[in-house]
């Protein structure tokens, strides 16, 4: 059982929406998706989702919601709720969770849990279970198939700290920071989860902190290098390059002194030091445009740093998503990024079928449908490897560019984006 200790927000998903809980259907929040992400940004460590639909068509829906929320949280998602059969947990690890839960209230779930197990990793698999005794009766198979167990009810928690022999996430309906740090002190609890997680998220750097303080391993922004290894300018600042992480778009450019860099690491949202105010500023304090970072970097010479994050809104006051648009020059130079050319085809696609253009070879296969689209693409697979056998490398070339893009009319009819594509390539 080792590693830190986890805090781990949840959501109870119900009617495509979050939801206050197993029995309480009031709604907390209209998107999910963006709730997850709020919990990513605030630096909870894993995020579980219980999919409260009790029919097929709603849990489909659910899991659709579920592959959304999975790939805004970015953060590790475990998937639980209306798990019957094995289909049931691929289709949750397909759809981007880290794990899947089998609720042991249903003894077909303890039945499968050796089949789904073996198939998919003992690392994928953990149990939702509410009563200690439940864990003191499948013992045996839950140490073999099963990484973890999420334990429901408060009221079995120490019964389960006493018996169970596997790591445990134990769930918490209120807070009580002395009942945390009691609680994570003990060896067999591997995280806590539950409404209290949830309702104290802005707070999880100070509770983590205070953990830290008692002795307990939890994950904060530990610098690698002090802030006296920093070279500091006549004003004792150091300058800042901010980046979006994802696309690498550069945003702006601020100052640190030391409290600005140490209240960043500490709170994981960009603050800096302004030097016309004379004072510290948390960027989006006021518009609500915050920056949640994701990595620090010092230059060679330690006397700039390198900040990637993700950005909430717009990082110019302008509104301008970036500082950087007032052209002063510029050459005629080839801009396509390689990367970026398969997400700008993809749009001109998605366009199209949104604004049909008469006489458009695409709107033409939109038209006739998926089975047009799957015969063409399969026509395209054949002359790529047609032409593999040709030693005139260019006749490959130009054929899997006709793969690639029936492939990408596929992705707009089925609603796949690239982004899927490259999370999924990732986690393999």
């Amino acid at each position: 059982m080792n590693g830190y200790k986890k805090f781990i927000p949840c959501i109870y998903l119900f009617n495509e929406k979050a939801v206050a809980g197993f029995k309480d259907n009031t709604v907390v929040s209209e998107d999910p998706a963006a709730l997850a992400r709020f919990y990513g940004d605030n630096n909870a460590d894993e995020l579980i989702v219980f999919d409260l639909s009790t029919e097929d068509t709603a849990h489909e829906a659910a899991l659709d919601k579920i592959k959304i929320i999975c790939r805004e949280a970015q953060i590790p998602v475990i998937g639980a709720g209306n798990v019957k059969r094995m289909e049931d947990i691929k289709k949750l690890l397909y759809a981007g969770c880290a794990k899947a839960a089998l609720n042991y209230s249903k003894e077909s779930n303890v039945e499968l849990t050796r089949e789904v197990s073996l198939k998919f990793g003992k690392d994928k698999i953990v149990a939702c279970i509410a009563e200690a005794c439940e864990i003191e009766a499948n013992e045996g198979i839950l140490s073999e198939f099963v990484e973890q167990v999420i334990l429901i009810k408060e009221k079995s928690i120490k019964q389960a700290i006493d018996t169970a022999k596997i790591p445990l996430v134990v769930t918490l309906p209120e807070v009580s920071l002395d009942k945390i740090i009691e609680l994570l002190s003990c060896e067999n609890v591997v995280g806590v989860t539950g409404p209290a997680i949830n309702a104290n998220a802005k707070q999880l750097n100070d509770v983590k902190d205070l953990c830290a303080g008692n002795g307990i391993g939890v994950k904060t922004f530990e610098p690698a290098i002090k802030w006296k290894e920093l070279t500091t300018n006549s004003e004792g600042l150091v300058p800042v390059v901010v980046q979006d992480y994802k696309s690498r778009e550069v945003l702006m450019v601020a100052y640190m002194n030391e409290e600005a860099y140490l209240h960043t690491l500490k709170s994981g949202r960009m603050t800096y030091y302004s030097r016309s105010r004379k004072q510290q500023w948390i960027k989006g304090e006021t518009s609500g445009h915050f920056q949640y970072v994701k990595e620090l970097t010092a230059d060679c010479d330690k006397d700039t740093i390198l900040a990637k994050v993700s950005q909430v809104g717009a990082a110019c006051h302008t509104g301008s998503y970036s500082c950087f648009f007032n052209e002063i020059m510029k050459k005629e130079y080839d801009t396509s990024n390689p990367l970026m050319v398969f997400e700008d085809v993809l749009g001109v696609i998605k366009d199209r079928k949104v604004h049909p253009k008469e006489g458009s070879y695409t709107n033409y296969l939109f038209d006739k449908g998926i089975d047009k689209i799957l015969k063409k693409l399969g026509e395209e697979a054949t002359e790529i490897v047609i032409a593999a056998k040709n030693p005139n490398a260019n006749e490959i070339k130009y054929e899997i560019a006709d793969f690639l893009y029936h492939m990408m009319v596929l992705m707009v009819e089925k609603g796949v984006s690239w982004e899927e594509i490259t999370d999924e390539l990732s986690r393999r």
